[in-house]
């Protein structure tokens, strides 16, 4: 039977409990064991898919196309396992599962209730997960202790706990302690509160986790195990990092997390091997240089919003051996401003996904100053859909270029339409569309750029998309000198475009979302090669 680990998080929220999560599904693996991980999230949209970036940060994407949430990101990049639609779920899920049973009469008429039916729901999709070759399932959930969207998942803990064995279940509480620079002092009160919450529903955490600015002293791990009724050796110190989020395992290493939760949980296990994971902070705490890379994009102002794209540069960097230095720009700034007053000095542009017309013509701008600068350039997604249009614009000559996308409802002109919504058979439609999610094939074509990164002649990238190029126009796209690099091999739609060497050093875009591929061991071939020509071009003195 696999063992089921339960983390909560009081005081605040943004605590980091996806990412302290996920370093502790890494230290497991690191010693042997095969770690599954689940996101449960309170909130009662059913998926992340409908929600602003600017509330909710970026959408996560996985293989069977499920739109989560972004703490699947750092699952999938620590423990080195593909995440599924079965590692997130939502109060709107569990909730409209349940109703949808009563509306089919599942319940023989019973009367629907929190208590047993939707906690008996949330359990069933634990035990979903429950698999003989997988040893330990990390549940992680969203929020803070005392938040009324959390309580059904709190009652589901309390009474699974006593469904299964003791050596079966464990919990691991994350906490806030804040320091009071006036007083000097940290305080330990909130900590106390929490855990006295998380008892008065039925659950005793048997680790705390502490994230502090401070060291905390052996008087202050006493006084939080006295009354939080907990060991001192299991309150765990964890500091904010001092250069890298991939410090946090080997942080909890130190604090001996994965001796303390496997002697809990009853598990004898070898010594931990992280030596590829320390080889590569190697390259993080001492880069040998430094390339700056400019983020182009519609929702800049929420670091969260693109956060698969920055850990992806980030991963490039380590394989180049350099800091990526980010520069963020908001699309519409460079509306403002012009492309070459913002972005004169960068070594490299990327102009990653989204959706509508806003700050549109800022991308478009950013795509024609690296294109003619001979700057180096990767588009995602929205990227490539603004990058075929720049270049229909400016080098086939049609000036009035655009996508579906962003003309008025009823105003659609399939004249100017290089991008549209289109049906299985390439066909164009002027409403609707499905939105092609998760992963799809893509063929390479040999002698370019994309080939040479994958180095294979056949991948599967993520999507999330609705939008295409439109099949009418791609024979005028390569007279005009771009290139048509991928295709899907069973709709031949285009899936990546670039420019030959000879006009640009390094000029790729692609529909899918590379980003979410990427791991900080392994940098995803696109962005590996994306950096390296970055790092080519001397920082401030571009054309």
């Amino acid at each position: 039977m696999s063992k089921f680990v339960f983390i909560t998080g009081g005081v605040v929220s943004s605590l980091g409990k996806g990412l302290t999560s996920a370093s502790i599904g890494l230290l497991l693996r690191s010693r042997g064991l095969s770690v599954e991980m689940l996101k449960m999230d309170p909130y009662l949209n059913v998926d992340p898919g409908t929600m602003n970036p600017f509330q909710h940060g970026e959408v996560y994407v996985t293989d069977d196309g499920a739109e989560t949430d972004l703490d699947l990101g750092h699952y999938e990049r620590f423990v080195g396992r593909d995440m599924h639609q079965k590692n997130n779920i939502t109060s709107g899920a569990v909730y409209l599962s349940v109703i949808q049973k009563e509306r089919h009469g599942d319940f023989d008429g019973a009367t629907v209730q929190v208590v047993p039916h939707i906690t008996n729901a949330i359990k069933q999709s634990w035990l979903k997960l429950e698999h003989p070759d997988i040893d330990v399932i990390m549940i992680e959930l969203g929020g803070t202790v005392g938040d009324i969207e959390g309580l059904p998942f709190l009652e589901a803990m309390r009474q699974f706990q006593l469904e299964r064995p003791q050596e079966d279940v464990a919990f691991i509480h994350m906490t806030l302690i804040p320091y009071l620079r006036a007083s000097g002092e940290v305080k330990t009160k909130p900590t106390q509160h929490s855990v006295q919450k998380l008892r008065e529903i039925g659950i005793q955490p048997d680790i705390l986790v502490c994230r502090t600015t401070q060291e905390i002293l052996e008087e202050h791990r006493r006084k939080i195990a006295l009354f939080c009724n907990v060991r001192p050796e299991n309150v765990i110190e964890e500091q904010d990092v001092e250069f890298s989020i991939y410090q946090v395992p080997v942080m909890l290493m130190h604090e001996r997390m994965d001796e303390i939760l496997t002697k809990r949980l009853g598990m004898a296990l070898p010594p931990i091997d992280l030596t590829r994971w320390n080889d590569m902070l190697e390259k993080v705490r001492n880069p040998q240089g430094t390339v700056k890379i400019a983020v182009v994009g519609k929702y800049i102002s929420l670091t969260d919003s693109y956060k698969s794209i920055y850990e992806a540069l980030t991963h490039a960097g380590i394989a180049s051996h350099v800091k990526v230095d980010f520069l963020r720009v908001e699309s519409e700034e460079i509306e403002e401003h012009g492309a070459e007053a913002v972005l004169q000095g960068v070594q490299g542009i990327l102009v990653p996904g989204g959706f509508g017309n806003r700050g549109i013509e800022g991308k478009i701008a950013a795509i024609r100053y690296a294109r003619e600068k001979k700057i180096p350039f990767l588009g995602i997604c929205l990227g490539l859909q603004c990058a075929v249009v720049e270049f229909a614009r400016n080098v086939c000559g049609m000036s009035d270029a655009m996508s579906m996308e962003w003309m008025e409802p009823g105003e659609e002109d399939l004249d100017k339409a290089v991008i549209a919504l289109m049906d299985s058979q390439q066909n164009v439609v002027e409403r609707g569309g499905t939105m092609r999610l998760g992963a799809y094939a893509c063929w390479l074509h040999e002698g370019t750029k994309a080939r040479e990164a994958y180095g294979v002649e056949m991948i599967r990238e993520r999507h999330r998309h609705r939008y295409e190029v439109n099949p009418r126009f791609v024979e005028t796209l390569r007279r005009g000198g771009l290139v048509i690099s991928g295709n899907n091999p069973d709709s031949e739609l285009v899936e990546i475009v670039e420019l030959p060497d000879a006009v640009h050093p390094w000029f790729v875009a692609t529909q899918a979302h590379p980003e979410f591929r990427s791991r900080p061991v392994e940098a995803h071939p696109l962005f590996r090669d994306f950096v390296a020509a970055a790092c080519r071009l001397p920082m401030d003195t571009n054309p």
